[in-house]
């Protein structure tokens, strides 16, 4: 065989080698960054199933407090008069 011949097979299975690799690479890269993404999906998803519930105890501790107030303000103006 010619050198030349030799030569370029050689090329050729070091490139072959070096893209499958490559592709092997991004691909394991590729699936990292995907469940990387799914465990932050998962956490943002768990925390808009808590929010309305917080939501709800925010708005519940707010008239509580407001109530209070305006039974704080009537009992200061009934103990002025």
């Amino acid at each position: 065989m010619n050198s030349t011949v030799i030569v370029a097979l050689i090329s050729f299975a070091g490139t072959l080698l070096g893209t499958a690799g490559g592709i092997f690479a991004s691909s394991k890269l590729t699936d990292y960054r995907l469940s990387q993404l799914e465990k932050k999906m998962e956490s943002y998803s768990a925390l808009t199933t808590r929010l309305p519930v917080i939501e709800e105890k925010i708005k519940n501790s707010d008239r509580r407090i407001s109530k209070l107030e305006r039974d704080h303000s009537h009992a200061q103006f009934v103990s002025m008069n």
